[in-house]
């Protein structure tokens, strides 16, 4: 969800290979968070939004495309403000890359910089182009469900395995039961203190499917700052293939 942005929420991605706690409510956590991401993210996806970075003495805008392919592809390249328009953000399998238009330089990120801040953003590197996988790098566990919002939702507890490239110590989940749109993380650090929130919104019609359109992201502890990722477009299912996800490709997408 910017996934620069976005979902996020993104994300997101925001975000699931073991079967713990099946028999209390007849479904696989992970088999849960898998459906989440297909009705999130889809197979293949087109975005544009805009996020807004709100801090006490100042606000600021981005705008931004993305371009998604399953897991291991993604593709965000900033539209506005005009100082970082053409900066890009690339996923390709375990690479990812990041373009500056103002050097016209390319470089790898590590995954040392997963947890950085996005942009300035409260969303990290990892939020938006996705180093780590929500159902293969984690361990999980449905906690209870609950009503959130006038919606019935799973809550689900994720735990990173040992070798997983992830800052948070625990993440929690609210998933909706029936149409599995995902709508609330919590992020947790080594010492089980809460980072930050996430709020999924604003659900309406978007492509083929209903979605949160409004990802927020609030920092723990701090007054009057916060991050808000809105989707303007969101198309499913688009004509696009691994070719497309270049390091050439992010620098002609302006």
């Amino acid at each position: 969800m910017y996934s620069k942005i976005i979902a996020i929420a993104l994300a997101l991605a925001c975000l699931f290979t073991t079967k713990p706690a099946t028999s209390a409510y007849g479904q696989d956590p992970a088999e849960i968070i898998d459906r989440m991401e297909q009705v999130m993210r889809g197979n293949s996806n087109y975005a544009e939004m805009t996020m807004r970075i709100e801090r006490p003495r100042y606000q600021r805008e981005v705008s931004m495309r993305s371009w998604m392919l399953g897991r291991d592809y993604s593709m965000i390249i900033i539209t506005a403000p005009s100082r970082d328009e053409g900066t890009a953000f690339l996923m390709r399998e375990n690479d990812i890359w990041n373009y500056d238009p103002r050097i016209d330089r390319t470089i790898r990120l590590p995954s040392s910089m997963m947890a950085q801040s996005w942009m300035g953003s409260d969303f990290t590197n990892d939020d938006l182009v996705r180093d780590t996988d929500t159902v293969e790098d984690f361990e999980h566990e449905i906690l209870r469900t609950e009503e959130y919002e006038g919606r019935s939702a799973y809550v689900i507890r994720l735990i990173p395995k040992p070798d997983t490239p992830v800052v948070w110590g625990k993440v929690k989940m609210w998933i909706c039961t029936d149409s599995y749109i995902q709508l609330r993380v919590e992020n947790y650090d080594q010492q089980d203190e809460l980072v930050n929130t996430m709020k999924l919104d604003e659900i309406r019609e978007m492509g083929d499917r209903e979605i949160p359109t409004r990802i927020t992201v609030t920092p723990a502890g701090k007054e009057n700052e916060r991050t808000i990722l809105v989707y303007e477009k969101l198309e499913f299912g688009i004509d696009i293939n691994r070719r497309f996800f270049t390091q050439e490709n992010m620098q002609r997408q302006r």
